[in-house]
């Protein structure tokens, strides 16, 4: 009971081993491919000779010579040249590995022809198909004239290594695709922020710039506080901006805090100083959301109180923020125009699709007198 107690609390983790060899993968993918054909040239080097320094002749203690190890040499040299010439380099080793089976058998036996393995499985990673084709032609035909189970051994030793040699190709390539398809959302996120950033500032500062001449007129108080409203939704703007842009010239994008929730009462609090007069109400107990749906919630609301000032010509509204049943289910309405006064641009498909990131769904249309858009966020 003791010694297996111990023995649990000495083990890491499985977690800790996964860490280890991802580690390492990364490690070895981020060395120099010369540093890894050599590699791999010493690894069958020293495998081919093994047998040199324990098998011992059956005709006498005479030790081995350079005429009966010169095999070994050509079948693992050309191998720093592998990526090169990897049709060339195959075609040498797999004809020493042939010479090599044809001489005297007082030579030491070789169980596994490690260079002709590696050049096949770099003819298949980095060769055309006709290349891989003849590369496989060449591997079987010396077998066939052998026996029935060389042939077989040489067989399946010879679809492993092909094998291996396009499932790093089909690696690299989904890879790839991933990563393209990751540059494609990045692109996208950046422009739903860049809209909602733009949309939001520049409707405040022409519903501000279009009341101000009258205000001017009949209360200066109130056309000081349209312009302090204007010049702050443009410092806000330019800051955010400037914010995105230096991370994307950095690539850093994501580093830095994001709008969260936090942010929602200064921004109901900066429309109603402008327009129309939303309340925010909060109902149930808040929880932790996770980052993204933290900022899709800032930005859906952000986007609903653009379109309001921009498009519903409303005088009040409110933001509703309801906490349950393991969700946050965000509510923005208006006494606007209704589903006429908002249409179905880039902002409200934007708010679905931030929804949908993180898990959630957001719908929209007519409301209680006017529009409202409804977002459920899972917690």
């Amino acid at each position: 009971m003791g010694i297996a107690g111990v023995g649990d609390l000495d083990a890491p983790p499985r977690g800790g081993y996964l860490a280890l060899v991802s580690g390492l993968l990364q490690r070895l993918r981020a060395l120099p491919p010369a540093a890894v054909d050599l590699a791999i040239t010493l690894g069958v080097l020293i495998g081919l000779s093994v047998p040199f320094l324990y098998a011992r002749r059956m005709s006498g203690p005479e030790p081995w010579t350079l005429a009966e190890y010169w095999p070994v040499l050509v079948g693992s040299v050309p191998l720093l040249l592998r990526r090169r010439y990897p049709l060339a380099v195959f075609v040498v080793v797999a004809a020493a590995s042939v010479a090599y089976s044809l001489r005297d058998p007082d030579v030491p036996p070789q169980p596994v022809p490690y260079g002709w393995l590696a050049g096949l499985f770099t003819v298949a990673e980095l060769s055309p198909r006709w290349k891989r084709l003849l590369a496989v032609g060449i591997s079987l035909a010396p077998a066939v004239t052998v026996s029935p189970s060389t042939f077989v051994r040489s067989t399946l030793t010879a679809v492993a290594a092909y094998a291996m040699g396009r499932a790093v190709v089909k690696h690299r390539e989904n890879a790839a695709l991933m990563a393209e398809r990751a540059a494609e959302r990045e692109r996208a996120r950046i422009a739903r922020d860049m809209h909602d950033i733009l949309a939001h500032a520049i409707s405040i500062m022409i519903v501000q710039a279009e009341a101000g001449p009258f205000a001017v007129r009949g209360s200066p108080e109130r056309a000081i506080q349209a312009f302090r409203a204007i010049s702050e939704a443009g410092r806000d703007a330019q800051a955010q901006l400037r914010r995105m842009l230096d991370l994307l010239k950095d690539g850093e994008m994501g580093r830095e805090p994001q709008p969260t929730l936090t942010g929602v009462p200064d921004l109901v609090a900066r429309v109603s100083a402008t327009g129309p007069q939303v309340r925010l109400a909060v109902t149930g107990t808040a929880a932790t959301l996770p980052a993204d749906a933290e900022l899709a919630a800032y930005r859906i609301v952000q986007e609903a109180l653009t379109n309001m000032v921009k498009h519903a010509r409303a005088t009040t509204g409110e933001v509703r923020l309801d906490w349950k049943d393991g969700e946050l289910m965000i509510t923005i309405s208006d006494d606007g125009r209704g589903p006429g006064g908002h249409g179905a641009g880039h902002g409200l498909v934007g708010m679905r699709e931030r929804a949908a990131a993180c898990g959630g769904t957001v719908t929209y249309g007519g409301g209680p007198g006017g529009f409202q858009v409804e977002a459920r966020l899972p917690l």
